[in-house]
């Protein structure tokens, strides 16, 4: 068969097996994906699609898992430049002692510039195709996602006090508006509402959030129940659990992502999910804050929505979206004291559908099917640590990281071939990346240096 491909030229992908996380569709066999213009537009058997076109390019993965792109659902990505400058610390003098002090001194566009650009080298060769990002400089966030070529879910932050960035609550939301109003015809680029957190803006700003969502459609990206001190002190200033002080506002709907969800009670599960909203699970940055262990297996079992997050690389320290997925069936399954909780299906949906639900793109990426964008991710199972494999999709949360992914594409553009990044706009800025990286580190020390010591513990 001949096609008529305009723009770009017709691909065909020829894998061992294919995970389309499609719900209830088991792992395909011996089944190849066509795609054309961007576009996922056939999945059947190979020997069908090679006779059918034989122009294709034809492009074998012999010993490869295909899965969709994974989606990051919580990302500080500039925040890369600051791995390791907090470690150790709990989270609220994490923030006050070292993150917001080092934020007063060293942000500008550059430095999210910068940071998101190193973010992106790390996530796009971890199979991360999409990032929800949230931080400062949203735009320049953009433009480093968008030179990497990836997808990007762009956190218009609101935050009660001053940075480099805004002056206030009103400066955040018309900086962040102007930014949608540039970016909105992309297709990489969608975007949220990212109020940082319930306990840094105020009433006033929430109620004005929620009524911008409703009008607009965007999805709230929010820090929530992360601490039990957040908790406490919601209770103690407002007589309200944070999520029933948002919810006053109408922030509780199935527009709101709700990052870590820590101290989420029953009471909390079950408004969440009669409101369908979303969770963002992030087990590492919980486990090394000391945050707690988000209840991930009652969550699912009320019906709430859970998608995986790496947070940023000064909480974490790795953007590994599949370690995440690891920690998260494991640590589950402690928590429930239940085996079979967060089973590796569940997981998997996470990592991709999952994620691309709570953004609201659930209809062009997540999952591999017939008519959706090629967002996609070859898993090398070549290896001798992959060997036995008895079940390809237990195999990828339990045994596979990082270091197996070999290629990836978004909108079926090649973006790693053979564990490299390919496009040379990109290589091009990692090369000047790799000349300015030293004089981060060199800025963020001299910064760490002229701390008040006594708040350094």
């Amino acid at each position: 068969m001949t096609l008529n491909t305009e723009t770009k030229p017709a691909t065909l992908l020829l894998p061992r097996w294919i995970a389309t996380a499609v719900p209830g569709q088991s792992l395909l066999t011996s089944q190849g994906v066509l795609i054309v213009d961007g576009l996922i537009r056939e999945i059947a058997a190979q020997a069908q699609l090679l006779a059918s076109y034989p122009d294709a390019e034809q492009i074998e993965l012999a010993d490869h898992l295909l899965i969709p792109g994974l989606v990051n659902l919580h990302c500080h990505a500039a925040m890369s430049l600051l791995r390791g400058v907090g470690d150790d610390l709990p989270l609220e003098q994490w923030l006050a002692s070292r993150i917001w002090p080092l934020e007063r001194e060293l942000l500008s566009e550059s430095f999210v510039y910068d940071g998101s650009l190193l973010a992106a080298s790390e996530m796009l060769r971890a199979g991360i195709t999409t990032v929800n990002d949230m931080y400062f400089f949203p735009e320049a966030g953009i433009e480093a996602m968008r030179v990497a070529g990836m997808r990007v879910s762009a956190g218009l932050i609101v935050i009660d006090f001053p940075s480099a960035y805004a002056h206030h609550a009103e400066d955040y939301l018309r900086k962040g508006m102007a930014i949608r109003d540039r970016w909105r015809q992309d297709p990489r680029v969608s975007f949220c509402l990212a109020p940082h957190a319930p306990y840094t803006v105020s009433d006033a700003v929430l109620e004005q959030l929620g009524v911008l969502s409703a009008e607009l459609s965007l999805p709230v990206h929010m820090h929530l129940h992360e601490t039990a001190f957040e908790v406490e002190a919601s209770l103690r200033l407002h007589g309200l659990r944070p999520l029933q002080r948002i919810a006053k506002f109408g922030l509780l709907g199935p527009d709101l992502i709700a990052v870590h969800a820590v101290h989420f009670n029953e009471a909390d599960m079950a408004m969440m999910a009669a409101a369908a909203a979303h969770v963002a699970h992030c087990p590492h940055s919980n486990l090394k804050l000391a945050s707690g262990f988000a209840p991930i297996d009652a969550l699912l079992k009320a019906g709430v929505n859970v998608g995986l997050g790496t947070d940023g690389a000064a909480s974490n320290n790795r953007l590994d979206l599949l370690a995440e997925a690891a920690s998260a069936a494991r640590l589950a399954k402690a928590v429930a004291g239940d085996a079979s909780a967060f089973s590796a299906l569940e997981v998997f949906h996470a990592l991709t559908l999952g994620g691309a639900t709570a953004l609201g793109l659930q209809d062009r990426i997540g999952s591999i099917e017939q008519g959706k964008q090629a967002d996609l991710v070859a898993v090398d199972y070549s290896t001798l640590d992959a060997y036995p494999c008895m079940d390809p999709l237990s195999h990828l949360i339990y045994v596979c990281g990082r270091e197996q992914v070999s290629d990836v594409w978004v909108a079926g553009e090649p973006v790693v071939r053979m564990r490299q990044p390919v496009s040379l706009a990109f290589n091009q800025q990692i090369d000047r990346l790799r000349s300015r990286l030293p004089l981060w580190q060199n800025q963020v020390v001299s910064a760490l240096n002229g701390l008040d010591r006594s708040k350094l513990v």
